[in-house]
């Protein structure tokens, strides 16, 4: 059973709780600033390459762990960021529950699907058969 909250002057004092989520989510933010210029430069240089330059670039074993490390961090971001918007806006515990665990499932198949189709591409494996993911 959790403690009645303390206040100074009126403000809420913190609990010391959820500061380690917060350390993680500016960290994150800062990795992806620097990688959010690269991922438009990145873009800006493949607009309207052929599907094997962009194989190629993406054969690089920099390239594709860079879009690896983008892929994962962004979506540590994102799954943190919606678990603070759902605690604060969503009350029911049972509810609040429920949706940040499918936030983390969907953040999780998000990062998977990503990293495959960059490992995919980094291999040099063939596109997808018509009709698959289309």
């Amino acid at each position: 059973m959790s403690h009645p909250a303390k206040f100074r002057n009126g403000v809420k004092i913190s609990e010391r709780h959820g500061a380690g989520e917060w350390t993680l989510e500016k960290l994150c933010l800062a990795a992806l600033m620097p990688l959010g210029v690269w991922v438009a430069s990145t873009a800006f240089t493949l607009t309207g390459a052929s599907y094997e330059t962009v194989v190629a670039w993406f054969a690089g074993k920099l390239n594709a762990g860079l879009a690896i490390a983008t892929v994962l961090i962004f979506c540590l971001f994102g799954a943190l960021a919606w678990k603070v918007i759902v605690e604060d806006y969503i009350h029911k515990p049972g509810t609040k529950g429920l949706l940040v665990g499918l936030l983390n499932l969907a953040f999780f198949v998000l990062a998977a699907a990503g990293v495959f189709f960059i490992v995919r591409l980094a291999l040099g494996s063939a596109p997808l058969p018509a009709g698959i993911g289309a």
